[in-house]
């Protein structure tokens, strides 16, 4: 079964290579994305039983990948939010966690991991 994703990424190129990867590698069905937190944090609480995991950049058009996390916090425990970003260090890491990220990922060094991960969120909620 295809999981169930939202992407929250303003940079179009990134966007346009991440959702292909993430059909073509984890099997996921991309539900929507946003380029900005208010349109993220509109969609995530307009779509509340739509998604199973929403993929974060930290940078955004407007506001932040910050206040998504911060949006998406009463999410349901099998909805998880995993942070994908250019820049990702301890602190980052820390506020992302403390905001309810489940896992932080740098895209520049981590996306092995990042699609490792998302296949067993993805054989988790089967």
């Amino acid at each position: 079964m295809p999981l169930s994703t939202f992407l929250v990424e303003d940079n179009k190129t990134i966007r346009d290579n991440l959702i292909p990867a993430l059909e073509d590698l984890v099997g996921a069905r991309i539900v929507g994305f946003a380029e900005s937190e208010i349109e993220a944090a509109t969609w995530l609480t307009s779509h509340a039983g739509d998604w199973q995991l929403v993929v974060v950049d930290i940078f955004l058009k407007q506001g932040s990948g910050l206040g998504v996390l911060r949006s998406c916090r009463q999410r349901r425990p099998s909805q998880r939010a995993v942070v994908l970003s250019n820049y990702v260090n301890a602190d980052i890491r820390a506020r992302c966690t403390a905001l309810g990220a489940d896992a932080v990922f740098d895209k520049s060094r981590e996306l092995e991991a990042f699609f490792a991960y998302c296949n067993d969120a993805n054989r988790a909620s089967a």
